[in-house]
């Protein structure tokens, strides 16, 4: 996975456990496209202090990733679910009965509202 992908999936799922101006730095940087001579300016610091903010921030949301696998367990969810939805559309091409393909789409519809 792209690092800023990662860095930014990471920031929605602990961002709130960060300092307020490192989740403010990462969101403007990974989210939002500022360079760090943006962030500087508007925060008048030097682009140096912002990236020492980012880089805290980064760490500090790989640290909890490893501890708590949140992003990894539902990235895996995600996988097996579409890994069941692509089993219950072979099911339904396969077989004709009415019933059967009308509780399969049910299960289909519940299973698309978890991912």
């Amino acid at each position: 996975m792209e690092k800023n992908v990662e860095i930014s999936m990471l920031c929605q799922i602990y961002g709130k456990l960060l300092t307020k101006k490192q989740y403010e730095f990462l969101n403007d940087y990974y989210n939002n496209d500022f360079s760090l001579s943006e962030i500087a300016e508007n925060n008048n610091i030097t682009r140096q202090a912002v990236r020492d903010i980012i880089k805290k921030g980064e760490k500090k949301l790989f640290e909890y990733e490893e501890k708590l696998l949140f992003m990894k367990k539902t990235l895996n969810q995600e996988r097996k679910i579409q890994e069941v939805l692509s089993e219950l559309t072979k099911i339904q091409k396969d077989y004709s009965d009415k019933q059967v393909a009308t509780i399969l789409d049910s299960i289909k519809k519940e299973l698309n509202c978890l991912v």
